[in-house]
């Protein structure tokens, strides 16, 4: 088993990550714990990545995870962009990712996460126990010259705690990006429970075939004080040497 107290590094990750306002505000409230607080709009937030090879991690191996969650008023990162998140769903591919995460807080379980690109439509599904739960389509482009940098903020409870860590990431996004379709295909499942309003309605987010990011060391307690940071710039500009307009979204 991984030490959940040790950092992990993801480099390159396929990732989809995107927020909505959902079809039932008030169940999703209710899945936030007392001492957080959600959005007045209720966002939620679901992130779907692959690793195909185990050199891209410091530890993990390759895998797949879908996570999802609530996002949370006065939670933001220390440079801003998107709000703090609660956890309430996080579904790993891998045994060795769900017990690093569940020593962390995270409400993990075994899930299946499948990315794919073919003439400009994104196809991202999440399977768990052996059927599918969610699947969301969306047009995307090629990378260009922009790279996308910062923090997310994320939550998570242990031992009756509640726990917060800033999770580092470089994006290189695609462009165009669109979300067409959200699904959420077994009713039964708790994770209906964040399915998104009709018609959807996309808050923020973005598909990249290159993300990178960082598990850091130890996650504070929610009463630690949290480090501050200067803001900076949430995108930058790739230096033309690393630029892939050229080249499809998935390469």
């Amino acid at each position: 088993m991984l030490d959940p107290a040790a950092p992990q590094l993801v480099v390159n990750a396929r990732t989809l990550l995107f927020s909505w306002l959902p079809a039932d505000p008030d169940a999703v409230a209710a899945l936030v714990p007392a001492g957080l607080r959600p959005r007045p709009d209720r966002a939620v937030f679901l992130c779907q990545y692959v690793v195909d090879d185990e050199t891209q991690t410091s530890g993990f191996g390759a895998y797949s995870l879908t996570f999802l969650g609530v996002s949370l008023t006065d939670m933001d990162p220390p440079d801003g962009g998107t709000p703090g998140g609660w956890w309430t769903h996080y579904l790993a591919s891998s045994p060795r990712v769900r017990q690093y995460a569940s020593a962390r807080g995270a409400p993990a379980g075994p899930g299946e996460t499948l990315l794919d690109v073919r003439g400009g439509r994104l196809t991202a599904e999440t399977w768990a126990d052996g059927r599918p739960l969610v699947q969301v389509t969306a047009r995307v482009g090629h990378t260009g010259t922009e790279a996308y940098n910062g923090h997310h903020r994320y939550l998570t409870a242990r031992d009756g705690e509640l726990i917060v860590a800033d999770y580092p990431y470089v994006a290189e996004p695609v462009s165009p990006f669109e979300v067409e379709s959200v699904e959420f295909l077994a009713p039964e499942h708790p994770v209906y429970a964040l399915r998104p309003a009709n018609p959807l309605e996309v808050c923020w987010g973005f598909y990249s075939p290159r993300v990178s990011f960082a598990y850091p060391a130890r996650p504070n307690a929610l009463d630690e004080p949290l480090p501050a940071a200067e803001p900076v710039a949430a995108a930058h500009q790739v230096p033309a040497r690393r630029a892939r307009s050229g080249l499809p979204s998935g390469s």
